[in-house]
């Protein structure tokens, strides 16, 4: 109990007397702090310092998490944009391309996600060329498109579902419109598939952001690689359960906004019904 009250006093005092730091450098110190007062054991060696800690460790974990952001949001772009012209194949009226199209949906959408990345490392190449210039893939490329693969498969289902959850009678009103079938699936069917896509599409997002530190098995520098590093350079045992605790709680304040936010669209939705 003693402990737990000096954690609290000392991240006081820290708060209180640090308003020349940077936002990035105090947002860190109260993440470290509020996972001192959770688990006071993780930081009851003298030899730890929040402060010093925080300042000097906190802007690169930041670092490292914002690149897990970047990767997310462009991993997800491209998948959703392969995924909507799958899904739409998928409800294609030739079956060969409906077939093809949902083959490719099965197997994107239940592959692990480390093995596909895992391939993307090994056949992509380290740069292409193009009319006589090279381009360089890094790995965070390689990454994004390791992870828009799985959520491509996700997105496909997703779409396909939303529009085949619009009543049949849609599609019949339109037709006796002299719509052809392109314009009745853009103008009619899919602006009233989209708001029952939403939520399911928020939570492929969410999901995709908590597997995002597997691109650091193609050495990019996101949050996890950053933590390792911080272990190796600081060689304290004490460190391990506070450093990956503040990642969780870095992961859970990102995350758990959308999961809100998703239940709240889907209770909406179904009331509008």
């Amino acid at each position: 109990m003693g402990a737990h009250h000096r954690h609290s006093r000392l991240g006081a005092r820290v708060v209180n007397r640090s308003p020349s730091i940077s936002r990035a450098h105090r947002y860190a110190q109260i993440s470290i702090l509020g996972l001192a007062g959770f688990c006071p054991p993780c930081l009851a060696a003298e030899s730890v310092n929040l402060n010093e800690l925080a300042i000097k460790w906190g802007p690169l974990l930041l670092k490292g998490f914002a690149l897990d952001v970047l990767i997310s949001v462009c991993a997800m772009l491209l998948g959703t944009l392969l995924g909507v012209l799958l899904g739409i194949g998928q409800i294609a009226r030739p079956r060969a391309l409906r077939s093809a199209a949902h083959f490719i949906t099965q197997f994107f959408r239940n592959a692990p996600w480390l093995v596909l990345l895992f391939f993307c490392v090994l056949l992509l190449p380290y740069e292409i060329h193009v009319a006589g210039f090279s381009i360089p893939l890094p790995g965070w490329a390689k990454g994004i498109v390791g992870l828009a693969l799985p959520v491509m498969g996700n997105v496909s289902e997703v779409v396909r579902g939303g529009i085949q959850s619009v009543a049949s009678g849609q599609w019949e009103a339109a037709e006796s419109l002299a719509m052809n079938r392109r314009k009745v699936l853009f103008i009619i069917i899919f602006p009233q598939a989209l708001k029952r896509m939403l939520p399911p599409w928020m939570n492929v997002y969410a999901t995709l952001m908590m597997a995002t530190p597997l691109v650091s098995i193609v050495g990019v520098e996101e949050s996890l690689t950053m933590a390792q590093a911080i272990l190796s350079a600081e060689r304290d045992p004490g460190l391990l359960m506070p450093i990956y605790g503040v990642l969780l709680l870095m992961f859970f304040a990102y995350c758990a906004p959308i999961a809100y936010c998703t239940r709240r669209l889907e209770k909406r939705f179904a009331s509008r019904q």
